[in-house]
């Protein structure tokens, strides 16, 4: 399985990103993927889902704000994200998740990153 993001870069706070993810691989329309981010000094986080059938999950922090899609037709997961804050610059990873015997969802594959660097 190949994750292949893009799209990050340098805004201005109040600005407006679109990342994308290739996916390669795998059977794409069947995974739920995700998007995580990683600022300085801090751990991995969650921001968004969304499964095969296209429901969604969102971190607090970014309801409203964010979201995420898919075109399985591309094998692509996007994350849109809009009214930037400082506080969302970070690595973003895009990843495949799986259920594991406990039906929790982890993380089976990650994409290399992408930085996202909003300035204020």
């Amino acid at each position: 399985v190949q994750l292949q993001a893009s799209g990050g870069g340098l805004v201005q706070a109040g600005g407006s990103l679109r990342l994308s993810c290739a996916a390669s691989g795998l059977i794409f329309g069947i995974n739920v993927m995700g998007w995580y981010r990683q600022a300085p000094g801090k751990q991995r986080e969650l921001v968004a889902t969304i499964s095969d059938g296209g429901s969604t999950n969102y971190a607090d922090s970014v309801k409203g704000r964010f979201s995420i899609s898919r075109d399985n037709a591309k094998n692509t997961v996007y994350l849109e994200m809009n009214s930037l804050k400082s506080e969302d610059t970070a690595v973003y990873y895009c990843a495949r998740l799986t259920y594991n015997s406990a039906y929790k969802l982890m993380v089976s594959d990650w994409g290399q990153g992408t930085q996202v660097t909003v300035s204020s």
